[in-house]
């Protein structure tokens, strides 16, 4: 008889409507990949943002109503599929880490909310949805989304820790004067303490999991920065068209290959209710 991964029965973390044997994930197993192009993700995040907005001259408002529109589709899709389907989810991942850029942005560009306001709002919003997902699904782990209603959750959690990121990222490197490449370091360093803590101190997974998350938004978005800005803004001056193609090809590329090798397809095992 199957069962559902130790960690996860070991925590309690089988939820009540996990009924099916060998149900689909709807979202992808955690690899290295995962986290390269999640990495690269945010980067484009960044630069898609900036250039949308500044390049083409769109403005941040309008830029806002166009991509919300646009990742609103994606998510359909993604909702459509009941399934973790490795071009659908990352494209989803792609704009809604420009649409969490864009509402930070606005938040403090448009209606001039401090950087540590938006910072510490993003916090709450994001704990609040943990605990609401926790509160009805009693579990956070992204090894069972296998109902709309824990995908519903999963994705407002990410949009959070990305306008979250944007925000804490742009509070150190900019307010703070930190500097792009030193921003990057800091928050790489943190992202390296969290999994120091997962691998020697055996630190619960999904908390850890939750924490990179969260640190690589600003980690990608400060070294995408650091690419793309001009010589005088501290960056190295590729613009924002050079920057974002590069790392959309790195994206594409190994999109196609866990496509084609659903290395990090993941199936749920039979709920501990039913062992």
């Amino acid at each position: 008889m199957m069962q559902l991964t130790v960690a996860d029965e070991a925590a309690g973390l089988a939820g009540p409507d996990n009924r099916s044997v060998g149900a689909p994930n709807r979202v992808p197993r955690v690899t290295a990949e995962f986290w390269l192009i999640k990495l690269m993700a945010v980067t484009v995040g960044e630069t898609a943002a900036d250039f949308l907005a500044v390049n083409l001259g769109l403005g941040l408002e309008l830029t806002t109503w166009i991509m919300t529109a646009v990742l609103l589709v994606a998510l359909a899709l993604q909702f459509a599929q009941r399934r973790y389907v490795a071009a659908t989810y990352w494209l989803a991942v792609v704009l809604i880490s420009v649409v969490g850029t864009l509402i930070t942005d606005n938040l403090v560009d448009t209606f001039g909310v401090p950087l540590e306001v938006t910072t510490i709002a993003c916090v709450l919003l994001l704990a609040a949805t943990f605990a609401i997902w926790y509160a009805s699904e009693r579990t956070l782990s992204i090894h069972t989304v296998v109902t709309t209603r824990r995908e519903i959750f999963y994705w407002l959690a990410v949009l959070f820790t990305f306008a979250l990121g944007t925000a804490a990222g742009d509070l150190v490197a900019e307010q703070m004067q930190v500097g792009y490449l030193v921003t990057g370091i800091i928050f790489g360093g943190v992202i390296a303490a969290v999994a120091i803590a997962y691998f020697v101190l055996k630190i619960d997974g999904i908390l850890a999991f939750w924490l990179a998350y969260i640190f690589t938004r600003p980690l990608g978005a400060s070294f995408g920065d650091l690419l793309s800005q001009p010589v005088e803004y501290g960056g190295l001056g590729l613009g924002t068209i050079i920057t974002s193609l590069i790392f959309l090809g790195i994206i594409a590329g190994l999109v196609i290959y866990l496509t084609m090798t659903r290395r990090d397809a993941e199936t749920v095992m039979e709920s501990s209710a039913a062992l």
